[in-house]
């Protein structure tokens, strides 16, 4: 699925947004919780149409007021492109791309019926406010993080990936996501 909207704010902003994994909760549906255990993975628990999961996910590619990719490594079965662009000095448009395997019965009938295109759409209002209430991003990364040549997944960073120094708490400098 392929959802878009634009937001009032610089794409740097929106971008830096988005790196806050932490923060889905604030505007995703269905997100209890999302818990960043290292640079370039996360762990979500997500209740759904009464269906709750936890599983992980791996951010495949990131750069900065670009884009930012994911697979999930386990569990729930979805990967995901969310791309940045720059319309003018202050509005983004945000496009995501989705791509999921419902499982259960429920989640198949709402495939069908594109409640699942509904969610992601409703998620991107979510965020468009939240972002353009709050004046600003609640935190930065702008580490790089290259897509493998194989797909294959790791935990280590890709050799030519820039990852942040977690000594410090510097957006700009490449410090942690989460603030």
């Amino acid at each position: 699925m392929q959802e878009s909207i634009d937001v009032a704010v610089p794409v740097s902003t929106a971008y830096n947004q988005w790196t806050q994994f932490e923060s889905f909760p604030q505007f995703m549906g269905g997100v209890e919780s999302i818990t960043q255990t290292s640079d370039t993975r996360t762990h979500w628990v997500t209740s759904i149409g009464g269906v709750r999961r936890e599983f992980d996910a791996e951010i495949t590619e990131q750069h900065p007021d670009e884009r930012v990719a994911w697979k999930s490594t386990d569990g729930e079965s979805h990967a995901g492109v969310v791309t940045f662009h720059r319309l003018d000095e202050s509005t983004t448009r945000l496009m995501v791309q989705i791509d999921w395997h419902p499982e259960t019965f429920t989640e198949k009938i709402g495939a069908v019926v594109n409640a699942d295109a509904a969610q992601v759409k409703g998620d991107l209002k979510r965020f468009k406010e939240f972002i353009e209430k709050s004046g600003g991003e609640t935190g930065a990364w702008r580490g790089n993080v290259d897509a493998p040549p194989t797909g294959g997944t790791s935990d280590a960073a890709p050799a030519n990936s820039t990852l942040p120094d977690a000594s410090t708490n510097d957006p700009d400098s490449g410090g942690p996501r989460i603030s």
